[in-house]
């Protein structure tokens, strides 16, 4: 099974500057983000060749969180060209976050 790419500051632009990313920003503490986890395996694996799924560890990323103004997670970022084209807050269902990635291909 494919696996969502980790973002750091290290390679948050190379990874979202091109093309379409869902950027999912959790945290291991919080409850809707492990619920929404598998969704996020799921849809690595159906994009893989089209689109970039990401997740950030806020915990861990907060320069990342910081410079998006994260203030409630999980919060998924959809992108396009290094460009946020909209933004998610709260745990949504795989049909809505696959109907948003589709959107932008």
């Amino acid at each position: 099974m494919s696996k969502y790419i980790e973002l750091t500051n290290d390679n948050f632009d190379a990874t979202t500057n091109s093309g379409v990313a869902l950027v999912d920003f959790w945290a291991p503490w919080c409850g809707p983000c492990r619920m929404i986890a598998p969704i996020i395996e799921e849809l690595a694996e159906e994009f893989k060749d089209q689109a970039a799924i990401c997740k950030i560890n806020t915990d861990e990323q907060q320069d990342l969180a910081s410079k998006f103004g994260i203030r409630s997670i999980p919060t998924i970022l959809l992108m396009k060209d290094g460009e946020v084209v909209e933004t998610m807050v709260g745990a949504s269902s795989k049909q809505a976050f696959t109907d948003k990635v589709n959107a932008l291909l």
